[in-house]
């Protein structure tokens, strides 16, 4: 919401968090779909003229079929904006993608790039909303995740988590300065 304001400065913006029934990264996709559904409903009750799904997992689970029982509202996701620009600013072909399990097992990501890495990160979120993400043991389980992505010579790493850019200057040290990290919230703010 913040990156889409800093965008749309003029818009009036509604937004709405599911603190309640979240995070949804540990859920299964049919309740995420079926939260992502009632979620979209609220936001049409209140007038929206467009919505932004700003979870990933929502967005790997729902996003299609939202668009398809909601034609009448234009619906954006955030995975397609940060697929873009990986695919933009990669130098070799080689992109991460870290993620909640339920978004890398939804197969979202890798529908775009069939050849993207990805790796699911299910302690980052417990690490973000617990605060502690500049505990010594965030940079242990950082550097669990994210090895195999610095293996395999990954250049660009899409954070596909809302929670994620929060650790990006954890990410950013152990995958190195040669790495381009994605936020999503910024490209599908820039898209909108």
């Amino acid at each position: 919401a913040k990156a889409v304001m800093e965008a749309l400065p003029s818009e009036k913006i509604i937004y709405f968090g599911d603190t309640g029934r979240g995070p949804y990264g540990n859920k299964p996709p049919e309740l995420v779909a079926r939260f992502a559904r009632e979620n979209a409903e609220f936001l049409l009750k209140r007038k929206a003229r467009c919505i932004v799904v700003g979870c990933n997992t929502a967005s790997a689970v729902a996003g299609a079929t939202l668009r398809q029982e909601f034609p009448n509202v234009p619906i954006w996701e955030v995975i397609t904006p940060a697929v873009r620009e990986a695919l933009r600013i990669t130098r070799t072909g080689r992109i991460g993608v870290i993620g909640t399990r339920t978004t890398v097992n939804s197969g979202a990501y890798q529908k775009w790039l069939p050849n993207c890495i990805g790796r699911a990160c299910p302690m980052f979120v417990p690490i973000v909303e617990g605060g502690h993400i500049e505990h010594p043991s965030a940079h242990e389980v950082a550097r669990h995740y994210l090895l195999p992505l610095k293996a395999a010579k990954c250049d660009t790493v899409i954070l596909g988590c809302t929670h994620y850019p929060f650790l990006q200057p954890v990410i950013a040290d152990i995958m190195g300065k040669q790495v381009r990290l994605v936020d999503s919230a910024q490209t599908v703010a820039k898209e909108l």
